[in-house]
C-alpha cells in the first residue's frame, strides 16, 4: 500500500491567564494543606491499608510525602476565559505558524473536555469564531483523543478527502472542581492545536495502535449539584477506587498501544528517538520509561509545570520537546495518550519541518527534564 507523507505541519498552545502555585494554596488554605492527607487528592493517590504491588504504585511512592503529589503549578481560567477562547487562540496561532488562512482549512476536528454548552461540542461554535467555511466536527476519545485525532486527520488527508486539517483540543478541568477540593491541586486548563497536511517523502505518520478503555468507564462521572442559591452546576466525581483502576489498567494499555504502533510502523522501540506521553500524574513519564525499558532522556515530563490538563498535555509535551530541540526533523517520535471511558492510542511518526506557533515560555524550565519529586 502506498503511504503518502502526511503529518503535523504546525503546532501551538494556549493557556489561561491565572497561575496557581503551591504557595497560593499554602497561603490561602493553610488548614487545608495541613490536613491534606485526610482530603480527596491524598485519598485518590495513596497506599493506605495496602502495599505497592505494581509499577504504578512503586513509581507513585516517592510522591506520597508531598501533599501536592508532584504538582508545582497549574493554569486555571480567569474572568472572560473559556474552553472556546483558549481554542480560538490556539487555532489562530497554529494557522499563522502554517501560513494558512481560515479559507485554507478544509476540515477542523475539535475535542473539548468539556465545552461550556451542554449537549453540543465546540466545533460549530469555534468555526463561527474563526470564520471557517469548510467541514468541522467534534471527536470524543477522552484524554486519549490527541493521537486519535492525529490518526483521523492523517487518514483523511491520505485518502484525498481533505488537504489541510486543523485539529483543536482543549481541557478546562477547573470549571468542574471546587478550589477548596484538593483534587483541584492536580488539575489545570489549556488548549492546543496543530495543522495536518502533506510533508516531505517518508515523513509523517507511520503506524498507529488504538484500543478502547472500557475497563475505566466507571473511574469518573459528571454530576449535577446545586449552589446555595439553587443554581445548577456540574462537578467532576472520581470513583473511590480510581487509583486501583488506573494502576491495574495502565501498564497493559501502554504495552498494547506502544508496541502495536511500532510494529505497525515496521520498527522497534529501540529505533524510536523520542517518546511523548500524556503525563497525567507526576510519575507517569518515569513509569512509562520503566515499563518500556527506555532511557528517561528520551521523553519529557511537563506535569509539574501544568498539572493534569488532559489531552492537551500530549500536545504540550510534543510542542516543548520540539522547542527545546529534543526532537528534530526526521526523528522517529512515538506519541501515546489514554483516557478513562475513551481510548488509549499510540502513533509513530517521522517528525517533519514543524513550525511552532505562539506559546508561553516555561517559567521553571528545569522541571521539564527532571522526574524528581518537587514539593
Amino acid at each position: 500500500m502506498v503511504r503518502y507523507p502526511v503529518g503535523i505541519c504546525s503546532m501551538s498552545l494556549s493557556f489561561p491567564s491565572i497561575i496557581h502555585t503551591n504557595d497560593y494554596y499554602r497561603e490561602k488554605y493553610p488548614d487545608l494543606v495541613a490536613q491534606s492527607e485526610q482530603k480527596s487528592l491524598a485519598r485518590l493517590f495513596s497506599l493506605t491499608n495496602s502495599t505497592p504491588d505494581n509499577e504504578f504504585d512503586l513509581e507513585m511512592m516517592p510522591y506520597l510525602e508531598d501533599p501536592f503529589r508532584g504538582t508545582v503549578e497549574r493554569r486555571v481560567l480567569g474572568i472572560g476565559e473559556s474552553s472556546l477562547t483558549l481554542e480560538e487562540q490556539a487555532a489562530r496561532d497554529a494557522l499563522d505558524a502554517a501560513r494558512l488562512s481560515s479559507e485554507d482549512v478544509d476540515l477542523m476536528l475539535v475535542a473539548s473536555i468539556w465545552p461550556e454548552q451542554i449537549g453540543f461540542g465546540n466545533a460549530a461554535f469555534l468555526s463561527r469564531k474563526l470564520g471557517l467555511r469548510g467541514a468541522a466536527w467534534n471527536l470524543d476519545g477522552a484524554c486519549g483523543v490527541t493521537p486519535v485525532a492525529l490518526q483521523t486527520a492523517c487518514a483523511l488527508v491520505q485518502a484525498g478527502e481533505y488537504r489541510n486539517v486543523l485539529v483543536v483540543i482543549s481541557c478546562t478541568y477547573s470549571r468542574f472542581v471546587d478550589e477548596e477540593d484538593t483534587i483541584s491541586w492536580f488539575l489545570g486548563d489549556g488548549a492546543g492545536a496543530f495543522v495536518v497536511g502533506s510533508l516531505e517523502f517518508n515523513q509523517g505518520i507511520l503506524g498507529t495502535k488504538t484500543v478502547n478503555t472500557s475497563m475505566l468507564c466507571d473511574i469518573l462521572s459528571l454530576d449535577i449539584t446545586h449552589t446555595k442559591q439553587s443554581n445548577a452546576r456540574i462537578r467532576l466525581q472520581l470513583h473511590k477506587d480510581a487509583k486501583n483502576m488506573l494502576s491495574k489498567a495502565t501498564v497493559g494499555l501502554l504495552h498494547t498501544c506502544c508496541e502495536g504502533a511500532v510494529a505497525a510502523a515496521g520498527l522497534t522501540l529501540d529505533q524510536i528517538d523520542f517518546f511523548l506521553f500524556n503525563t497525567t500524574t507526576a510519575w507517569f513519564a518515569r513509569l512509562c520509561t520503566k515499563v518500556l525499558g527506555i532511557d528517561q532522556e528520551r521523553t519529557i515530563n511537563l506535569y509539574p509545570q501544568f498539572a493534569n490538563i488532559g489531552p492537551t498535555l500530549t500536545i504540550a509535551n510534543l510542542y516543548y520537546a520540539a522547542q527545546l530541540n529534543k526532537i528534530r526533523e526526521n526523528d522517529l517520535v512515538l506519541v501515546y495518550g489514554f483516557g478513562a471511558a475513551g481510548t488509549a492510542s499510540a502513533t509513530v511518526m517521522r517528525w517533519g519541518n514543524v513550525t511552532l506557533g505562539a506559546a508561553p515560555h516555561l517559567t521553571n524550565s528545569h522541571l521539564v527534564t527532571k522526574n524528581s519529586v518537587v514539593a
